[in-house]
């Protein structure tokens, strides 16, 4: 992956994490990764239309998965797909706290742990 690439989804994001919304500069520990949302072992490449900016908690949880099971309903289901879908139909804000409006965005919810407490703790400080 080149300079460019990288640069081009980092401006792209506004230097946020696309899953959990957390600022680089509400990051303490870590830059923000430039992460494949299909991962390269199910066929996904360095193109920018399968790269985002995510922080080191979403991108360590999602690894390579591509679904989860849907807390409310039990089924399989795809994780956001940040290049496809708006953030702002599958996910609210209540306070602190991400919601899930929809099967996609509560799965993610779960899968990347996104109110885990270190998480809640970061989006309490910024």
């Amino acid at each position: 992956m080149n300079a460019a690439t990288r640069t081009l989804v980092r401006r792209r994001a506004a230097d946020r994490c696309e899953y959990c919304q957390l600022h680089q500069d509400d990051s303490p520990l870590a830059t923000l990764h430039i992460e494949h949302i299909r991962p390269r072992k199910h066929g996904g490449t360095d193109h920018e239309s399968n790269l985002c900016l995510a922080c080191i908690d979403c991108n360590l949880r999602k690894g390579p998965n591509l679904t989860g099971i849907d807390p409310q309903t039990g089924e399989v289901t795809p994780l956001f797909h940040p290049r496809q879908q708006k953030w702002d139909d599958h996910f609210a804000w209540e306070g602190i706290r991400i919601t899930g409006r929809t099967a996609i965005g509560r799965t993610t919810i779960q899968v990347l742990e996104m109110n885990s407490d270190d998480q809640l703790n970061l989006r309490a400080e910024g």
